[in-house]
C-alpha cells in the first residue's frame, strides 16, 4: 500500500477518534440521546486467518469467524449487513485497521454494541523504544510474501488494538482474541495445534503502526470500559485449536460461543470465563486459562461486572442449542446450525436425536437425520405452523452410541518402530484406537519423556541406549499422573500397563457426554463449598439455566471475583450443596476424577442397626432430594469429611441427576466391595467403565422415550425432562 494512501486512512481514523475536551464533557449528553433511539445498533468486525504465506497454515480460524458470526446474528440480533468478516488474504494490517475505522469507529454511537474478534497467529516483538520488554502482537496477512525481510514486520501491536477498542464511545465494546504469543523452546507431546510464532530478535515494526499507536495514546484520554477476552491469561500459555471430524476450531472460541448460545442475560463475565475455563480443561487444553482484560473499575459497578446483558444484548432470555439456517422446498426438511452443543457431545450426537423450536410449539419436534461438522439436516414432525429461517432450536432428546471408544494419539516424535509397536499393542485393548497426533480428534497422547541416556561401551562399538519413559499426556501436553513407567521400558509393555488408566479415561469421557446444563428441563442447582472454621465458602456454582424462573432470576446469583478455575488446597474439606428446584423428587449420582486421575464416586451407604450389621453386608442406597429441598453431599460426620488429597493437579466432578433411581449404577458400585462403612464416603471406583455405562443405562431407562422408530438398539436415548448433569472442574494446589 502506498504511503499516501495509508496516511489518508490514518487521518480518517484519527479524525473520528480525536475529540476535544469539551466533547468528552458532553459525552453524557450524547449517551442520553442514544438511549432515546428506538434500538441501538450492533456492529461486529471478525478476523480469521488460516493461510499465512510465510508460516505453516492454521486450520480452525475461519471456523471461529463462522462460529462468532452465526452466534451474533441468530442469538444476539446482529444484522448480517453489520457483521464484517475479513479472512485470509483480506486480513492485512492495513485492511483490519481501516475496517475498524470505517465500520466501527465512524458508525458507533454511545449505546451501540460492538464486537471485534481475531483468530490467527500471535507473537512477541522487542521494540526499539523498549529494549527491556517484549510486546504482544497479532500477525495479520502480508500483502505480499516478504519472508526474505524478516527484520521488518507488518504486525498489529496488541496495545494498538486495545487502544482502538477503548477509543470507541460505547461501554458495550467487546474484543475476543483467540491467539497466543509464546513458543516454548522444548515441546512435549501434544494433540493440539498452537496459535503462536517464535519471537523475532531485532525485528522492526513498520513505522505506520508505531505512528498510529502514538497518535492513539495522545488522543484516547478517557477510555470507555470495554471488555477484552483473551484465550490465555499468562504470557507463556498457548492458545490451541482442535481437529474434529469434519472441522477444526479454536478451543477458546468454540467454548465461548457454545456457552453464549445456552446462557441467559444475567451472566457476568466472571461466570462466563469460569465456564469456558472448565470446558477447556475437559477438552484437553489443561494449561490454557482464558482471561479478561478490563479497565480498573469498582468491582461493584454493574457495568464492570455485567457481560452478556450489557455487551451482547440477546433478543431472547432462553438459551438455545442452535438455529434453523435453511428450509427445503418440501417445508419439512431443515438445515440446522448446532453451535450450542458442547464440543464432546456434538462429536457423538446420533441420528434421531430430537430438537424443539423456540418459542416452543406443542408436539412439534425436529428429528436429526444426518450431521456434518457443526451442521445437521433434520425432518420436522407434527407441525402445522409456518417455519422461518432464524428460529432458535433447543435439545429435547439426546441419542448417543453405546460403542463410544477412547482414541489415543501417537506422538509424532516417536520413532517409526515405536509407533508400530504402540499401534499393535493398543489394537489388542477393547474400545481403544490410535491415530497420529494432530491429524484427528483424540482423547489423550501416548509419548515419552526423555529421561537420560547411558552409554554401553563395547571395545570398538559404543552405543547409546535411550532411557525414555513412556506414558500419557493430555492433548495440551500435561503429563497425566501415574502413567509413566520405568526408564528403558518396552513400548508394548508400556501400552498394556496403561490399560486400567485408559479405562478410567474412557469412563470419564462417557460421563462427560451426559453434561446438559444449558438444555436440561430438570431444575437443579449445585454449589461447591470449602468447609472452614465458621461458615462454608462458595467456590463454584452450577445450575440448569433453562429452569431459572423470572422471579428467581432477580435474586443474587453467585459470581466469582475472577474467572479463574477455583483452587482448593490439599488437606481442605469440600462438599456439595444441592437444591432441587423442580416439582419432582430427583436422584443424585456423583462421579469424578481426583487430581491423580483416579476415578472416584460417592458411595451412599445404608446406615444399618447393630442387628443388621451382624446379619448382612452393608448396602448402597439411592440419594434422593425431595422437591424444593436442599441437601449437602456427602452427608458426613466429623472424621468422615471429603478431604482433598495430593497431588497438585486438576480434578473434576460430575453431578448427575435423574427422575428415576440409579439402580444399575449402585449395582455396579457394589461389585467393587469397598471397605465397610456407615457414612457417605467419596472413595475410588475400582470399575469406573462399568459404572459409567450403568449411569447412561439408568438415564436411558428413566427417559423411556416412545416413538423412536429407526433408533439403533445400541444407542442411549436421553430425555432432557428426565436428567440433568453439571460439571465442576477445580485446581488442587
Amino acid at each position: 500500500m502506498k504511503r499516501r494512501t495509508f496516511l489518508e486512512r490514518v487521518g480518517s481514523l484519527l479524525a473520528v477518534i480525536g475529540v476535544t475536551d469539551n466533547e468528552w464533557l458532553t459525552l453524557g449528553n450524547r449517551y442520553s440521546q442514544a438511549l432515546a433511539q428506538p434500538r441501538p445498533r450492533k456492529l461486529a468486525l471478525l478476523v480469521g486467518i488460516n493461510q499465512y504465506p510465510q508460516f505453516s497454515p492454521l486450520t480452525g480460524c475461519l471456523t471461529d469467524v463462522e462460529l462468532q458470526k452465526e452466534l451474533l446474528i441468530h442469538r444476539f440480533g446482529f444484522q448480517a449487513s453489520d457483521v464484517i468478516c475479513l479472512t485470509d488474504a483480506k486480513a492485512t494490517r492495513e485492511d483490519i485497521e481501516l475496517a475498524f475505522s470505517e465500520h466501527l469507529v465512524k458508525q458507533v454511537q454511545p449505546d451501540d454494541a460492538v464486537v471485534f474478534h481475531f483468530s490467527g497467529y500471535g507473537s512477541r516483538i522487542q521494540l526499539e523504544t523498549s529494549q527491556d520488554t517484549l510486546q504482544n502482537a497479532l500477525i495479520p496477512v502480508t500483502e505480499k510474501d516478504d519472508s526474505q525481510n524478516l527484520k521488518k514486520v507488518n504486525y498489529i501491536l496488541e496495545e494498538t488494538l486495545l487502544l482502538l477498542v477503548r477509543s470507541l464511545p460505547t461501554p458495550r465494546a467487546t474484543a475476543v482474541l483467540d491467539t497466543s504469543y509464546y513458543v516454548p523452546q522444548t515441546s512435549l507431546p501434544t494433540g493440539l495445534r498452537t496459535r503462536s510464532r517464535p519471537v523475532l530478535v531485532d525485528a522492526v515494526v513498520v513505522a505506520e503502526e508505531l505512528q498510529l499507536q502514538k497518535q492513539l495514546k495522545e488522543r484516547v484520554s478517557a477510555p470507555s470500559p470495554g471488555v477484552v477476552l483473551t484465550a490465555t491469561s499468562h504470557s507463556k500459555q498457548l492458545a490451541r485449536e482442535i481437529q474434529l471430524s469434519g472441522f477444526s476450531a479454536g478451543l477458546f472460541t468454540y467454548a465461548l460461543t457454545q456457552y453464549l448460545w445456552e446462557t441467559t442475560p444475567a451472566t457476568t463475565v466472571q461466570v462466563c470465563i469460569s465456564h469456558v475455563a472448565g470446558s477447556l480443561q475437559q477438552m484437553g487444553s489443561t494449561k490454557q486459562q482464558p482471561a479478561v482484560i478490563a479497565e480498573k473499575t469498582d468491582k461493584n459497578n454493574p457495568q464492570a461486572r455485567a457481560f452478556v446483558a450489557n455487551h451482547f444484548l440477546p433478543d431472547s432470555n432462553l438459551g438455545a442449542s442452535g438455529v434453523v439456517m435453511g428450509i427445503e422446498e418440501d417445508g419439512k426438511t431443515l438445515h440446522l446450525w448446532l453451535g450450542g452443543f458442547p464440543l464432546n457431545v456434538l462429536e457423538y450426537l446420533g441420528s434421531n436425536s430430537r430438537l424443539t423450536l423456540l418459542p416452543s410449539i406443542s408436539n412439534c419436534q425436529l428429528v436429526v437425520r444426518t450431521r456434518t461438522a457443526i451442521t445437521a439436516k433434520a425432518q420436522i414432525v407434527n407441525n402445522e405452523s409456518e417455519l422461518k429461517v432464524g428460529q432458535l432450536i433447543q435439545e429435547a432428546v439426546r441419542v448417543l452410541p453405546k460403542n463410544v471408544g477412547l482414541t489415543v494419539a501417537l506422538d509424532t516424535k516417536l520413532e517409526r518402530i515405536e509407533r508400530v509397536d504402540a499401534t499393535s499393542a493398543f489394537s489388542t485393548v477393547s474400545r481403544v484406537s490410535t491415530v497420529v497426533a494432530g491429524e484427528q480428534l483424540a482423547d489423550c497422547v501416548f509419548g515419552k519423556l526423555p529421561d537420560s541416556k547411558s552409554k554401553e561401551s563395547a571395545p570398538t562399538n559404543p552405543t547409546v541406549v535411550s532411557l525414555s519413559r513412556y506414558g500419557l499426556f493430555s492433548l495440551g501436553s500435561e503429563q497425566i499422573p501415574s502413567t509413566f513407567g520405568e526408564a528403558g521400558e518396552a513400548v508394548k509393555v508400556a501400552a498394556l500397563r496403561l490399560v486400567p488408566k485408559l479405562q478410567t479415561l474412557l469412563a470419564a469421557k462417557l460421563w462427560r457426554l451426559t453434561a446438559n446444563e444449558g438444555s436440561s428441563l430438570l431444575g437443579v442447582k449445585a454449589t461447591l463449598e470449602m468447609l472452614g472454621t465458621l461458615a462454608p465458602r462458595t467456590l463454584m456454582q452450577r445450575e440448569t439455566l433453562r429452569t431459572q424462573k423470572t422471579e428467581a432470576s432477580s435474586k443474587k446469583i453467585f459470581s466469582p471475583e475472577t474467572g479463574d478455575i477455583p483452587t482448593v488446597t490439599i488437606g481442605n474439606r469440600i462438599q456439595y450443596r444441592v437444591e432441587n428446584t423442580s416439582d419432582r423428587p430427583v436422584y443424585l449420582m456423583l462421579l469424578g476424577l481426583s487430581s491423580s486421575k483416579t476415578a472416584i464416586a460417592l458411595f451412599p451407604w445404608y446406615k444399618m442397626t447393630e442387628t443388621e450389621v451382624s446379619e448382612s453386608q452393608p448396602q448402597l442406597v439411592n440419594l434422593v432430594i425431595p422437591p424444593g429441598e436442599t441437601r449437602v453431599f456427602p452427608q458426613t460426620t466429623s472424621g468422615f469429611e471429603w478431604v482433598v488429597q495430593a497431588p497438585a493437579s486438576l480434578a473434576e466432578t460430575q453431578l448427575i441427576f435423574s427422575t428415576a433411581p440409579f439402580t444399575q449404577t449402585l449395582a455396579a458400585l457394589e461389585t467393587t466391595k469397598p471397605p465397610k462403612a456407615e457414612q457417605q464416603r467419596i472413595q475410588p471406583a475400582m470399575n469406573p467403565l462399568e459404572v459409567a455405562q450403568a449411569v447412561l443405562q439408568d438415564l436411558h431407562n428413566a427417559s423411556a422415550v416412545s416413538d423412536m422408530n429407526g433408533t439403533a438398539s445400541d444407542s442411549y436415548v436421553l430425555d432432557v425432562n428426565q436428567w440433568a448433569s453439571l460439571s465442576f472442574v477445580y485446581q488442587v494446589v
